[in-house]
């Protein structure tokens, strides 16, 4: 382990974010000597993020947390492009509307994890729209465009990967590598940024926008990845059987993110506690430690804080009561999700995928052939069998013991 002198680096490292760095030695040096505002570009293709960009989300933290300058830029102009990178096949283009929309939506989860103002290690959020806007095409050929090679660029494993699969790679698509590293040098001469952070896929296209600005400027820039994130078991942060855990409450109730870190892997916990929470890292050599049926008060942690700082302490602590109510007292639980039964009723299996509990009618019949579905803890077999709620009452539905919803009257 390297012997860093900056609080930032230290962190970083001991934490499990670094996975490369383009001069290390050369941006702890920097940040032992001076505030550094450093940069994560987010596009704005839905109305909130999901978990598996809350890594790069708390390595801004980390950044004003260290004493330097996090500066998030939403891609407002990127987003009209659409980034190739890990993707098959091309996003749908949304228009100016959507993506301030999208915007606004994604603004509020920065706001609980960063502070904003106008102090030298204050964050700001910033549109790439504001400069990519105003770019002239033949400007921009002429000034930005010999200094990439088409050669260099078909070896990226973002275009690499389309023309494997023989996906389509459109030219639009094909300029934003281009158009992000424009974004580190305009960030440089406005910002005094130099610092670039994003996850491993991102690699190539932070070295684009260093060498860029070298070229243009004479500016010296860093960058830094964070390894790719996946679970124990090899699956990619952020997608579960039920769809993508959204940071924002609009799109996932507090109590189904409180019960994703609830859930997760016990090889996970130790990990995740130091990616996700604050805590410091002697509690959570001690929660890693704990064993058998121990372990879950490491995960309970584990979702509080988490919850805590996407959400806010009264999010966290409703979903903490509504799981106690539903699992130790045998409750309903206000938190969970809820579904309105018509008079003519609804079958176990329509009523496990429309909660959420099953990712598919498939699913659910299965569920229940394994005798995994319960009604009021009575386990269905029949996964014809129709469910109805007469007036003023409720049903607990359960798929397994730690996937639960409300059944009440339409």
């Amino acid at each position: 382990m390297t012997d860093y002198k900056s609080d930032l680096m230290r962190v970083l490292q001991t934490r499990g974010y670094i996975h490369q760095t383009t001069d290390a030695e050369g941006l702890d040096a920097l940040a032992a000597t001076q505030v550094v505002p450093g940069y994560i570009g987010f596009d704005a293709t839905a109305p909130s993020l999901h978990i598996g960009s809350l890594v790069q989300i708390m390595m801004l933290r980390r950044l004003q947390q260290a004493g330097h300058k996090p500066i998030v830029v939403m891609g407002g102009g990127t987003t009209k492009v659409g980034d190739p990178s890990g993707k098959d096949e091309s996003r749908k283009l949304l228009d100016e509307a959507a993506i301030n929309a999208n915007i606004a939506g994604i603004r509020k989860v920065f706001e609980r994890l960063l502070t904003f103002g106008d102090g030298p290690t204050d964050a700001i959020l910033v549109n790439n729209d504001e400069w990519l806007s105003q770019l002239g095409y033949i400007e921009l050929l002429r000034d930005v465009g010999p200094h990439f090679t088409v050669n260099r660029m078909l070896t990226f494993d973002s275009v690499q990967l389309r023309l494997e699969r023989e996906q389509p790679l459109t030219f639009l698509e094909f300029n934003y590598m281009i158009l992000q590293a424009y974004d580190f040098r305009e960030l440089a001469q406005r910002y005094d940024c130099r610092l670039q952070m994003g996850g491993s896929d991102q690699w190539g296209n932070i070295v684009n926008g260093m060498e860029l600005a070298r070229r243009m400027d004479g500016r010296e820039l860093f960058g830094l990845t964070t390894p790719l994130l996946t679970t124990a078991d090899g699956a990619k942060m952020g997608k579960t059987a039920a769809g993508a855990v959204w940071l924002n409450e609009d799109q996932l109730p507090a109590y189904d993110f409180w019960q994703y870190w609830r859930n997760v892997d016990d090889r996970d916990v130790g990990r995740f506690l130091k990616l996700f929470t604050d805590l410091p890292l002697d509690e959570i050599a001690r929660l890693e430690a704990l064993e058998g049926r121990d372990i879950n008060e490491a995960k309970i942690v584990l979702a509080d804080e988490v919850t805590k700082l996407v959400r806010g302490e009264a999010a966290a602590r409703s979903a903490r009561e509504t799981a106690q109510s539903t699992f130790d007292e045998g409750g309903m639980g206000e938190d969970l999700p809820t579904l309105p039964v018509a008079d003519e009723g609804i079958t176990v299996v329509m009523a496990c995928t429309a909660l959420g509990l099953t990712a598919s009618n498939g699913e659910a019949k299965r569920k229940v052939k394994e005798g995994a579905v319960k009604l009021d803890d009575e386990r269905i077999d029949d996964p014809q069998r129709l469910l109805r709620v007469a007036p003023g009452g409720t049903h607990r539905l359960s798929v397994g013991k730690k996937r639960h919803g409300i059944l009440v009257p339409q």
